[in-house]
């Protein structure tokens, strides 16, 4: 359960250093706001389907930066209140759920929590990558500069 928490600390603080770089971009990048968008996204639809919720959210938008800003604060206070209502134990158990197609799944939560934190990762990458080829310095979410 330390490495899970620790991981979404991780994105937690990764997810809020790319809001303050889109935000603070002197034209906007609708590439990598869009990028941002569809992982911020996607956590809460991930987070539904932990909470046995359907979600008939789109994970790929057009959504306003400041949307995105209030995004990244419902999602970080959502998933500390979902993983301090869980314990070790609770990282095995499957869930059910259906993806945005209609067909059903099982996965572990802990298989869950792990991808979701992976997947806004791997979209960080493309956003530095957006924003390097706009001239503008890509930001560092690397987990060592994290724990650093």
């Amino acid at each position: 359960m330390k490495v899970i928490k620790r991981m979404y600390n991780h994105l937690n603080w990764a997810n809020q250093r790319i809001l303050e770089t889109l935000q603070n971009l002197e034209r906007d990048n609708p590439q990598a706001r869009r990028l941002f968008s569809h992982i911020l996204s996607a956590e809460q639809v991930w987070l539904s389907r932990l909470k046995g919720e359907s979600s008939s959210q789109p994970i790929w938008g057009e959504v306003e930066i400041e949307v995105c800003a209030e995004m990244v604060k419902k999602n970080r206070n959502s998933f500390d209140a979902f993983l301090s209502s869980i314990d070790k134990a609770d990282l095995d158990q499957f869930i059910t759920y259906k993806n945005s197609k209609g067909i059903e799944f099982k996965n572990s939560i802990g298989d869950i929590l792990t991808h979701v934190a992976l997947h806004g990762q791997h979209h960080r990458g493309q956003i530095n990558a957006q924003l390097r080829s706009n001239h503008t310095e890509p930001v560092n979410t690397d987990f060592i500069t994290f724990v650093r």
